[in-house]
């Protein structure tokens, strides 16, 4: 029985260096990320631009997935200009000039048990046509989200700076309550009550034009996107500060904007039914957003080499 594909679902699959058709990309039940969750990931976009396709900021999110892999000893077979050619590589063979990207490496094989040892690690780039990851309107209007009662890991319990499947049971579990209780997305504190990020995106929090995001030891995934609204936001003047932050601070915030590859830049118009602000897109999150959207985008200059350019497909 042929499965379901999702709405998004591409034709072709990158599977350790060879092309393959979609449907063909699967794995047995009894790979080891099937009952372990020993999987690392990145997420990635492509974005049309007057000169074609182009992935933002492609080296560092596969220098953070090698990253991701050193950390949980799962051996990659490819160096980082392979796995960069990989991408681009997926995404003309598949006719695309902007998408989602979700390079993977899981612990595959057929074997019982926690220890990995025997599992061999197998690699993917998969391509996917992805909207809006908190809805159409969001990017303009805001979303309406919640504090999580799920809190991220503590220090010395899993490595939040590794981007790897078994984390994100964490963020599944604050996805569903905040969607349960009527939110967007939920807003998570580290184990010590300090902001951390949501499920899927860094945060940030801005008060009398400064803006504030959580240091990496509040269990943040070191976000790239986060990295660029840095560098976007002292371009445009603008102060940023890494804060260890209460969760009050966020109710006296006079913006707040989630970031992500996925989420973009993604205002917070209310927390706990309290809105933030103007309760609506403000102009520090607007001007960050249209700045990000236009580099990404290629309607500004890229001074600082973020856009790797997908070579067109070739005619027959």
């Amino acid at each position: 029985m042929p499965l379901s594909r999702g709405s998004g679902a591409t034709d072709l699959i990158w599977r350790d260096g060879k092309l393959v058709p979609w449907d063909d990309a699967q794995l047995h039940v009894m790979s080891h990320v099937v009952h372990y969750g020993s999987s690392i990931f990145e997420g990635i976009r492509a974005y049309k631009t007057p000169a074609g396709g182009a992935v933002f900021r492609l080296r560092e999110h596969m220098r953070r997935f090698q990253d991701s892999a050193k950390i949980y000893r799962m051996p990659l077979k490819y160096s980082l200009d392979e796995l960069c050619a990989a991408v681009t590589d997926t995404i003309t063979a598949n006719g695309l000039d902007h998408c989602y990207i979700r390079p993977l490496a899981v612990r595959a094989g057929q074997e019982m048990g926690v220890l990995p040892t025997n599992a061999p690690v197998e690699t993917f780039v998969i391509c996917w046509r992805w909207g809006a990851y908190l809805g159409h309107d969001a990017l303009e209007e805001g979303v309406d989200v919640t504090v999580s009662s799920w809190r991220r890991a503590a220090p010395g319990t899993f490595p939040t700076m590794a981007k790897a499947g078994g984390n994100y049971l964490n963020s599944q579990l604050s996805k569903m309550e905040a969607r349960g209780d009527g939110y967007v997305e939920g807003i998570m504190l580290d184990v010590h009550g300090h902001v951390s990020e949501g499920s899927g995106e860094n945060l940030f929090v801005v008060r009398d034009g400064v803006l504030y995001t959580a240091p990496l030891s509040a269990s943040i995934l070191n976000g790239i996107t986060r990295d660029a609204v840095v560098a976007i936001a002292r371009d445009l003047g603008y102060e940023v500060k890494e804060l260890l932050m209460p969760r009050e601070f966020l109710l006296i915030a006079d913006e707040i904007f989630f970031t992500g590859t996925a989420a973009e830049i993604t205002p917070v118009r209310s927390i706990d039914k309290s809105p933030i602000g103007a309760g609506k897109r403000g102009p520090v999150t607007k001007a960050i957003q249209e700045r990000f959207l236009a580099i990404a985008t290629g309607q500004q200059p890229d001074t600082r080499g973020w856009l790797t350019p997908v070579p067109p497909a070739k005619r027959s």
